[in-house]
């Protein structure tokens, strides 16, 4: 198959593959069956496409040219590689996880449910692999239209008013600043298609470089950076399968992507380091990382805390961007991969629990470890690897973070990164600890109480496996990295 042509199936097949759900969604065995081929096959494609990428060869497809200089084009270059890798291969796990969730659950719905979930991996392969900022954003507007319906899923008031905040964040920051960001660098650099070393070297006047940095930072909305972050948290109101897809897989690494891509193919590291581009604004990030960690630690809802855990955790690919050194570049671009598989596997065990007992919160756990010793020790390994300690893949990202904040001499900020990972693990370790050592609560007994059924688990054992893997091999999103930033 020609590279030109596993482009195209890359960015098709999970529509097709909606369309396969839609057409037997009257029967449940066949639905899900048609969601785990699709799923396998998209995992299979971008395992190819990167083995071919990271051999040198390349790929570009143009799809049409609705203005003059203006493509729907796609070019894979090294960071999209990552992030395509990443959604690809959790899909088909999260894909397993939602069936026996949903299942256990009976969901209404269940046909729209897998047949948007697939068209939003559609739009994160669009994401990832845009030739120019307007692709992007076309694709980037379409991911936020097409997982409306999966956080809304339920029908509820609730559910309804935590889409309304979801669309009009998103939206409202993509159109108002991002989209204006856009045209201004169309206006300056009279082009929009990413390039390595960036576009506005000598075309932008270095005053006005922070201020058009700004329009994406905060235009990115799914960058999560205060204060356009309510949409994450409001978002908790979607089943579990789609939070684990909004916090892993798509939504809110497409908006640090996104940031991670404006700042390496249209500012470029040395234009943003020579003119101190993000010279405040990355203090914006540093708040951010706090400030998220600080009200995790505040929530007694386990969703809500795990969901302000991933505000505070996507400032640190944005704290690295801003940095824009070789070393925090590639922090940055593999804490997408490392906190990818470390949340899922939060937020798949969050799942769990709430399917076998209904419960909802943390302070409910205690004692619920030793019913449940798989859930809870599936949630123990993503912790720690989202602490960053070893031996688990988390670890590597922070350390380059925290390598790029010595190499630019900031050293307060260096600061900052090890009391954000001591309040991760306040906020994080008492869950598992509640859950193996503390009694449980007067009355409570759980002797009838068994893990979640076995798709469930899983796709717990596989990413929290996966966690352990990345510590001892990181070696492919490692490569992609370090060409992203610009290294061999």
């Amino acid at each position: 198959m020609s590279n030109t042509a596993l482009l195209l199936l890359t960015l098709l097949l999970p529509l097709l593959g909606a369309l396969g759900i839609i057409a037997v969604g009257r029967y449940p065995n066949l639905r899900e069956s048609v969601t785990l081929v699709t799923a396998s096959l998209v995992a299979v494609l971008v395992v190819i496409t990167t083995i071919r990428f990271l051999g040198g060869e390349e790929f570009a497809l143009t799809v049409s040219e609705p203005m003059p200089g203006i493509t729907i084009a796609f070019r894979i270059e090294a960071l999209g590689m990552l992030f395509a890798l990443v959604a690809g291969l959790l899909w088909i796990v999260t894909s397993i996880y939602a069936i026996g969730y949903m299942r256990g659950l009976k969901e209404q719905n269940q046909t729209r449910f897998f047949a948007a979930f697939a068209v939003a991996i559609s739009c994160v392969m669009g994401v990832a692999f845009a030739e120019n900022l307007f692709t992007l954003f076309l694709f980037y507007e379409l991911l936020t239209l097409s997982t409306y319906p999966l956080v809304t899923h339920s029908g509820t008031d609730e559910a309804k008013k935590g889409g309304r905040t979801y669309l009009g964040i998103l939206l409202g920051t993509s159109i108002g600043l991002f989209l204006l960001g856009i045209l201004i660098t169309w206006f300056v650099a009279d082009t929009i298609t990413f390039q390595k070393g960036g576009v506005l070297a000598g075309k932008l006047d270095p005053a006005w470089a922070g201020l058009l940095y700004a329009l994406f930072l905060f235009g990115i909305g799914k960058a999560a950076v205060m204060p356009f972050h309510r949409w994450l948290p409001a978002a908790m109101v979607a089943p579990t399968p789609v939070s684990a897809l909004l916090h892993a897989v798509a939504v809110v690494k497409a908006g640090v992507f996104t940031l991670l891509k404006v700042t390496i193919y249209i500012f470029g590291s040395d234009f943003i380091v020579s003119n101190d581009v993000t010279g405040i604004l990355i203090w914006v990030a540093a708040a951010t990382m706090l400030l998220g960690s600080l009200t995790a630690m505040n929530k007694d809802n386990l969703k809500a805390r795990l969901a302000y855990s991933t505000v505070s955790q996507l400032s640190y690919i944005a704290l690295g961007a801003m940095l824009a050194s070789k070393s925090g570049l590639i922090g940055a671009s593999i804490h997408i991969a490392m906190h990818a598989f470390a949340k899922i596997t939060l937020f798949f065990a969050a799942g769990s629990i709430y399917v076998v007992t209904s419960k909802k919160l943390v302070s409910e756990v205690n004692g619920l470890g030793r019913a449940m010793p798989v859930t809870f020790g599936a949630f123990f390994i993503g912790a720690i690897s989202i602490i960053g300690l070893p031996p688990f893949g988390g670890m590597w990202s922070k350390w380059y973070l925290a390598l790029g904040t010595i190499e630019t001499g900031q050293m307060i900020l260096l600061g900052v990164l090890m009391l954000s990972s001591l309040l991760n693990v306040s906020y994080l370790l008492p869950i598992s600890m509640r859950a193996f050592f503390s009694k449980p609560a007067d009355g409570e007994h759980y002797t009838k109480i068994k893990e979640a059924p076995k798709t469930i688990l899983a796709a717990m054992i596989i990413t929290s496996l996966t966690c352990v893997l990345l510590f001892f091999y990181p070696d492919p999103f490692y490569q992609l990295a370090a060409l992203a930033a610009g290294g061999p």
